[in-house]
């Protein structure tokens, strides 16, 4: 009995002093605040750039607002005026009161909000002849 437990313990011994490789997974650190940070007006820039493409097509409207309405923010007057015009290019005055109902609903109860982007966007949509929803009668549910 005691040779048997001896046995044993012995290869345990064994075991516990022969090298093995050490296989580790590497942990995988997530740095997200790497690299550069995008101010304010050159996120501006960037989508007004993208809107105002010549060559924009009714998809990349519908997918840079659907990217853009994706944020955590209520766009910028200046954005919205470029997707307004884009839309006005593109002859889409659906998509063009799409957008004004997604700033207001993006607006959410900050009811500050939509009044003041209305107010800046009026000389754009009187100039290309878009009707707001509160025009339209659409904005009641």
């Amino acid at each position: 009995m005691f040779r048997a437990a001896l046995r044993l313990s012995v290869s345990g011994a064994r075991s516990l002093t022969r090298s093995r490789p050490q296989y580790t997974a590497s942990v995988a650190a997530r740095s997200y605040s790497h690299g550069k940070q995008e101010t304010d007006e050159e996120f501006d820039a960037r989508w007004v750039t993208y809107f105002n493409k010549p060559d924009i097509d009714a998809w990349e409207l519908r997918k840079g607002m659907n990217t853009l309405i994706g944020y955590d923010l209520v766009p910028e007057p200046k954005i919205l005026e470029a997707a307004l015009r884009a839309c006005r290019r593109l002859n889409d005055l659906a998509s063009a009161i799409r957008i004004l109902e997604a700033v207001k609903d993006k607006s959410g109860p900050h009811k500050e909000i939509y009044p003041y982007v209305l107010q800046e966007l009026q000389p754009t949509l009187n100039e290309l002849g878009i009707p707001t929803p509160e025009e339209l009668g659409i904005d009641e549910a």
